[in-house]
Order: C-alpha cells, then sequence, then structure tokens
C-alpha cells in the first residue's frame, strides 16, 4: 500500500547529511509494514531486530560506542551480513534509551549504514530528541491516500488543484461518494485493505473492535487500576459525548458523579497514546489562542472515523439518511486531520447570541482561521459572518457538501478536499 511517507524516505536514504531515522506514531497505522516494503525495494538486504526486552540488542549499544563493532555484533546476533549503504537496519519497537545514546554517539560522524528505528509511544520523542538523530511522526491514511489505494489518484489530483484555486471539482459527487466510503471505514490499512478485498460491515467491524483492544491493553501501563479503568470509561464514552448538542466532555457520562480531579491521568494517556483529539474552547479570539483557551472546557474526538462508526453501532442506513450523524462523523474528521497537520484545536461560543464556530486555529504566520462545518439540515448560521465582522478575519471556511465556492469573506469547500489544507 503506498503511502506519502515513501518519498520522505527515499530522500532520506539519498541525504549526504543522513543520520538514524526514528518513525513514530500510534498504534497500527503501518508504520513496520512501510518500513519494511521501503527496505525491500531499496536495499539488498533487510536485518530487523524487535526491541521489545531485547536485552541482548541493548547491551550492544551499551557496551560499545564504535560503529565498527556494533555492526559486528548486530550482524552475529541477527545471523546475517550487514553491508555499507546497502543494508536497512530495522530497530522496531524502541523503547530504550540505551540504544538511542548509542544511536547519538554514531551519528556525530557520517556512517554508511542506514538505521530507522520505529516507536508506538509519542511519549518517547522528548527523551529522545536530539540533532543526531532524524525523527519522521506517521499516521493513518489521509483520504488522498485512500484514492490511492482504491486506484482513484488522478481524483485526489484534481481535488488539490480545485483546492488550491478554489475552482468547481468536476467529479464532485463521485468524490463525495468515495468520502463517505472513507469516513464509514477510516484510515486503518488493516480495515482499508479489508474493504478493498471485499470484507463486509461485520468483518471490518472485527477488524475495527480489534484495533480498539491493542489501544486499550495500553491502558495496562498506567500505575493506578482505577486511572486505567477510567481511561475505559472516558473512551467508550465518546460517542455519547459527541452526540450532545454542545459536545462539552461531561464526567459524568463516563461515569456517575465522578468529577475533573478523577479523570485527569485517564484523559492524558488517551491524548499520550492518539486515540483522541482535543478541541478546547475559547474564552476570547486574540493571538495567541493559546493563551485564551479554557482548560476544563474540551471536546475529544476519536482519532478515526471508521473507529466511531463503530463504536457507535451505525448503519449504512443510519449514516447516509441523517444529517445529525453525518456532521458529527464530518466533524470529527476534520477535528483529526487539523490535528495531524499540527494545528491546535480550539471552538468558539460567539457572544452576541448566533451559535458556534466549530473550529478556530492559527496558522505559523499568525493567521486566525475561523471554520465551520454546513449542515442544510441545520440551516446557515448567523455566527460566522458576525465573527468575520468582529474579528476583522481575512480568511474563513465554511466546510459543507457542496461544491467550492467563493462567497464574500468565506472560502466554501467541499468536506473531501480538508486533507489539502496544509497551509
Amino acid at each position: 500500500m503506498e503511502r506519502k511517507i515513501d518519498d520522505f524516505l527515499l530522500k532520506w536514504k539519498n541525504d549526504i547529511l543522513r543520520r538514524p531515522l526514528i518513525i513514530y506514531g500510534p498504534h497500527q497505522v503501518g508504520k513496520t509494514y512501510s518500513i519494511i516494503d521501503f527496505g525491500k525495494k531499496n536495499y539488498k538486504n533487510i536485518v530487523y531486530f524487535d526491541a521489545y526486552k531485547n536485552y541482548e540488542l541493548e547491551r550492544i549499544f551499551q557496551n560499545s560506542r564504535s560503529i565498527e563493532k556494533i555492526i559486528n555484533q548486530l550482524g552475529v546476533l541477527s545471523l546475517d551480513t550487514i553491508i555499507e549503504e546497502d543494508t536497512l537496519i530495522i530497530i522496531d519497537n524502541l523503547d530504550s534509551l540505551e540504544i538511542i545514546k548509542g544511536l547519538k554517539t554514531i551519528s556525530t560522524n557520517k556512517i554508511s549504514y542506514h538505521f530507522i528505528c520505529i516507536t508506538n509511544h509519542t511519549s518517547n520523542i522528548s527523551k529522545f530528541k536530539g540533532e543526531e538523530l532524524n525523527f519522521k511522526k506517521m499516521i493513518t491514511l489521509d483520504f488522498e491516500e485512500y484514492l490511492w489505494a482504491i486506484g482513484e489518484r488522478a481524483l485526489g489530483t484534481t481535488i488539490k488543484e480545485s483546492f488550491s484555486k478554489i475552482k468547481k471539482c468536476s467529479f464532485h459527487k463521485l468524490a463525495l461518494e468515495y468520502f463517505n466510503d472513507y469516513i464509514i471505514t477510516g484510515g486503518f490499512p488493516e480495515v482499508i485493505n479489508a474493504k478493498i478485498n471485499n470484507a463486509n460491515k461485520y468483518e471490518q467491524d472485527s477488524i475495527k473492535s480489534k484495533i480498539i483492544d491493542i489501544y486499550k491493553r495500553e491502558f495496562l501501563n498506567i500505575e493506578k487500576i482505577t486511572d486505567a479503568k477510567r481511561a475505559e470509561l472516558a473512551l467508550d464514552s465518546i460517542p455519547n459525548q459527541l452526540l450532545k448538542e454542545n459536545k462539552k466532555f461531561r464526567y459524568d457520562i463516563a461515569e456517575s458523579k465522578s468529577r475533573k480531579s478523577d479523570y485527569v491521568n485517564a484523559i492524558n494517556k488517551l491524548l499520550e497514546i492518539e486515540i483522541v483529539k482535543i478541541s478546547r474552547k475559547l474564552k476570547d479570539v486574540a493571538s495567541p489562542l493559546s493563551k485564551y483557551k479554557e482548560e476544563d472546557n474540551f471536546r475529544l474526538y476519536l482519532s478515526d472515523t471508521g473507529i466511531l462508526f463503530t463504536m457507535m453501532k451505525l448503519t449504512y442506513r443510519k449514516y447516509y439518511v441523517s444529517e445529525e450523524l453525518k456532521k458529527i462523523l464530518y466533524e470529527n474528521y476534520t477535528a483529526l486531520t487539523l490535528s495531524n497537520a499540527g494545528y491546535a484545536l480550539y471552538y468558539y461560543y460567539t457572544d452576541f447570541g448566533t451559535g458556534q464556530i466549530d473550529f478556530v486555529i492559527q496558522n505559523k504566520m499568525g493567521q486566525i482561521i475561523p471554520i465551520e462545518i454546513y449542515m442544510k439540515e441545520n440551516g446557515r448560521s448567523k455566527a460566522m459572518p458576525m465573527f468575520i465582522k468582529k474579528y476583522a478575519t481575512t480568511r474563513a471556511y465554511r466546510i459543507s457538501e457542496d461544491n467550492f465556492l467563493i462567497k464574500k469573506e468565506i472560502r466554501c469547500i467541499p468536506i473531501y478536499s480538508i486533507f489539502s489544507f496544509i497551509q
């Protein structure tokens, strides 16, 4: 399965200043598969090590800082030949500071051996940081990658061109049809492969349930049993949280009579393993937005719409006939897409009684950008025009099922196009 990370990996391989690379990201997004596939296509051979509780591997890096000695011992441990410039050395499930220290030491000089390490825990990145290493995050497939997987690459290119020029997409209905398929399927590679191979909804749901269980196993690493149980309760409550009109996370929905202090560790764990995305309420709109967030008022979205579809126990018919349910999944998709693009998420209730702005983000140039999800059934709110007028916003987006259009200060874009939202 072709992924966007493939181009990055090839550039890394050919970089004259190449350093050991750390690929990080949540469980089940295809990190190991993509790295092994890249190795098969671009190297004479691959040497693979699983670092989980691999004390022999750790000792190699702990006891030697010489690249020659490390390579010799890795060759002995793997029972394989390691060829300069033509072997990809993969260290999976990396969680060892000793291995990182060894890699940092040997990378101070240009080395002719290619190391890629893989870790599921983004919390490791703060421990591993250093200019001696390269880092790259990997996530689930976005909608463009999904189109590649089903053989519709040209459609993805057309959508990006329409987005950049804000011009009508010639294949709007087809794009919307494929997008709704993607919303239901989600971005986990195993589920997409199953769909491509004609697995039915129940078979796909079974794979999604397995993925949820894999994430829930991470709760076993939480020190307190009560926090582990509450992490599961918080996760399971998200569909009901999103069905509420205001969507603010309420602790009593997760567990009767519970309070914020009961759930701090649990929610931090959900964020750490990246099964949820968080959006915080703004008390005012000014730069920087982070200064005006309300820590105790937030919404949690799931990091995959396919998982949310399954956890909500939706049928295809329910999804397609209910704009309310569709809006929840569209909003969830928008949250995870913007978050994966590096934006901190906020929402805002207007003080002029005209509704809410679903998302407010701030780009690298400091521009504050309001975004609303519009469904015909709900009618068009006055919140966006009033927001633009009050805060003198120069760019705003209305996301809907309609084709591209610029209307006054608002850029109207179809929901399927926001994978292009990278500025």
